[in-house]
């Protein structure tokens, strides 16, 4: 497939076609978009995938915006899969998050796609998952997943990263915020952003009342420790010490094993739903009685392919 080839070379034009190729609901394209990921496997994988969420107004995009810059000086290339609510006239993107990460979208090193959620639960889009094997077979190395924003099932995110970053703001109340102690458990990292002015103090305070909060928490499996930041977009501080966080991160969860195990354990969870969504809830559950996924997980290890197991199922 000439698409994937073109991808594989960094061909940014190629990506986008790809992209909206896999997030198109016409059947003709179904076969055509599990060929090129099926293409693009082999070439993925090697990446830190960092999911953001916070509430709207928290200041998401323009954190991304620096970090992303940041990354690319550092010598990183940066795919951001922006998810925004859907136009219920148009079926695209509300927001258009490209607009508000200028800086970024024009960075020769960074790539940044708004996609519609299409009023998926879970802040991200039904084909995010995929769209981060597109990314990194286009040798992008640090994929960022914005989601819509915080709310009950803004949880799903987690299930597709590495890296789970919470933003939130000082001087509210969590039930004001809208956020939900089970998401706080899952992040990796709580930062307390627009840190600056007269904020500063108050973002100093809040971040002390979070880490006081995380001790209360269960311990993680990976065995890491959550962190708390403060940071400021605006004035470019404290964006340098979440980088050094994640790579901190990263380094720890590769050497502990925990990565591999965590994107197997993903894979699996894929593997599943695709069964779910293309026949059914009553085949899944005749399949899932019989112990034949579970035959078929195993094989996960050895073949990155979830759709030439799925082919194997149907």
């Amino acid at each position: 497939m000439n698409l994937a080839k073109d991808i594989i070379k960094g061909n940014r034009t190629a990506l986008g076609q790809g992209i909206t190729l896999i997030e198109s609901t016409l059947p003709k394209h179904k076969k055509q978009a599990q060929e090129l990921i099926n293409n693009c496997l082999t070439h993925s994988g090697e990446s830190i995938r960092i999911g953001i969420t916070g509430i709207p107004g928290v200041g998401k995009s323009t954190f991304i915006d620096v970090f992303g810059n940041l990354l690319t000086k550092k010598g990183h290339k940066v795919a951001v899969l922006a998810i925004d609510p859907t136009s219920k006239k148009t079926q695209g993107s509300i927001l258009g998050d490209k607009t508000r990460m200028s800086k970024l979208s024009n960075n020769e090193n960074a790539f940044v796609r708004p996609s519609p959620n299409k009023n998926t639960l879970g802040g991200i889009a039904a084909k995010t998952r995929e769209s981060i094997i597109l990314c990194e077979a286009a040798g992008f190395d640090i994929i960022l997943i914005e989601t819509v924003g915080v709310g009950q099932s803004e949880t799903k995110v987690e299930s597709i990263v590495d890296f789970f970053l919470l933003l939130m703001l000082a001087g509210a109340g969590d039930e004001l915020q809208g956020i939900k102690r089970g998401i706080m458990e899952l992040a990796d990292a709580l930062i307390i952003t627009k840190s600056d002015g007269k904020n500063l103090q108050d973002a100093k305070n809040a971040a002390l009342r979070y880490k006081n909060a995380i001790h209360l928490f269960p311990i993680t499996e990976n065995g890491w420790i959550p962190q708390v930041k403060i940071c400021s977009a605006l004035e470019n501080n404290g964006i340098d010490q979440i980088y050094n966080l994640i790579i901190d991160f990263d380094t720890q969860m590769k050497n502990n094993g925990w990565k591999k195990e965590n994107r197997y354990n993903q894979q699996k969870l894929w593997l599943h739903q695709i069964i779910k969504e293309e026949l059914g809830n009553q085949k899944y559950e005749k399949l899932l009685n019989e112990n034949v996924i579970e035959k078929f997980e195993i094989t996960l290890s050895e073949s990155k392919s979830v759709y030439h197991i799925f082919d194997r199922l149907k």
